[in-house]
């Protein structure tokens, strides 16, 4: 199968590249990403490989299908990006990695919550500069607090897990508890989890219903000592409102991997120039806020799963073999 490869970054070459000769695969690959002026590019690949930033949008899946593109492949596990009825109205079939490595993103949710808490940022620049004083590096333990998962899926579920090694209760909220938690965590309802968390990390897809679930009323139910990391979707939580109560001084800290937004700058180097989204310079200017590049996922582990699942999705759309991975 061809496959045009969309958005490609060095890494990607690495660990496609050295699986697509097992699975009869030709990639090439594009550092543009996909959206109206390159999904022309597409002509004469029968699938498109795409990360959740791509635009994926009505008019791109219409010019996709013009070009004869019968296979998107989503080498992420997120889909909101993707105008799905639109897709299944032009045959288009989507694919998507569902769980590349659930423990890469709960790992990097607590190095941010702890990052955060502990003022580690603060404290390696004061360092660099042969400041070693403690001023501004108070933090807080997360030992005997609550900890509450929004979002019980493989990477909330890890997140519970590591919480309770640090000696957290946990607490969790999900429209579909998962039974086989019992014993791990205890699920209550969003209003309850939000109001007695010290430790609030979300881990759930992005919903139109979910949309900004974080708003101005359920921020205000927070602690104001309470710790928020979001490593799953930024439209999660609204930052106008979330800017609002930081200017209040509510929460110890607030870390966030991804945020509103970011699909025009994710994984791009602006070092020499200016960024569009001034939201994120505004919350960056908190002392109790870090603010990272959508990285949760980068590891080796992740990585290579993330690349032999795609392929293992090509080809079994390519064989006529069942789609497990398909999103509709």
């Amino acid at each position: 199968m061809k496959i045009m490869f969309y958005g490609a970054k060095d890494y990607d070459h690495i660990y496609f590249d050295r699986l697509a000769p097992d699975f009869d695969c030709q990639i090439d690959y594009l550092t543009a990403n996909l959206e109206q002026s390159t999904a022309p590019l597409a002509k004469g690949y029968p699938a498109v490989c795409v990360f959740v930033n791509a635009d994926c949008g009505r008019p791109v899946l219409e010019r996709l299908h013009q070009e004869g593109v019968e296979l998107l492949l989503l080498r992420c596990a997120g889909f909101n990006n993707v105008d799905l009825p639109a897709a299944k109205e032009l045959g288009i079939t989507v694919l998507r990695v569902p769980g590349y490595s659930p423990e890469a993103v709960a790992e990097f949710a607590m190095a941010l919550a702890l990052a955060a808490s502990r003022r580690i940022h603060k404290a390696y620049i004061k360092v660099r500069n042969n400041n070693f004083a403690l001023d501004g590096l108070l933090g807080r333990n997360l030992h005997g607090g609550v900890a509450g998962i929004v979002g019980t899926g493989k990477i909330g579920a890890a997140m519970a897990r590591i919480c309770k090694g640090f000696g957290m209760e946990v607490i969790a909220y999900d429209k579909y508890p998962n039974p086989n938690l019992e014993g791990l965590l205890t699920y209550v309802p969003l209003e309850e989890l939000l109001r007695r968390s010290d430790l609030v990390s979300l881990h759930c897809p992005l919903t139109e219903e979910n949309y900004h679930m974080l708003s101005r009323e359920t921020l205000g139910m927070m602690k104001d000592s309470a710790i928020l990391v979001n490593t799953s979707r930024g439209p999660l939580i609204d930052t106008d409102a979330l800017l609002e109560v930081l200017r209040q001084h509510k929460f110890a800290a607030v870390a966030l991997d991804v945020y509103e937004d970011e699909d025009e700058q994710v994984f791009e180097d602006f070092s020499d120039n200016v960024l569009a989204n001034d939201k994120v310079a505004l919350l960056l200017a908190f002392p109790n806020v870090i603010v990272t590049s959508h990285q949760a996922f980068f590891t080796h582990t992740a990585l290579q799963a993330i690349a032999q699942t795609t392929l293992e999705n090509a080809r079994a759309f390519q064989r006529g073999e069942p789609l497990a991975n398909r999103v509709e």
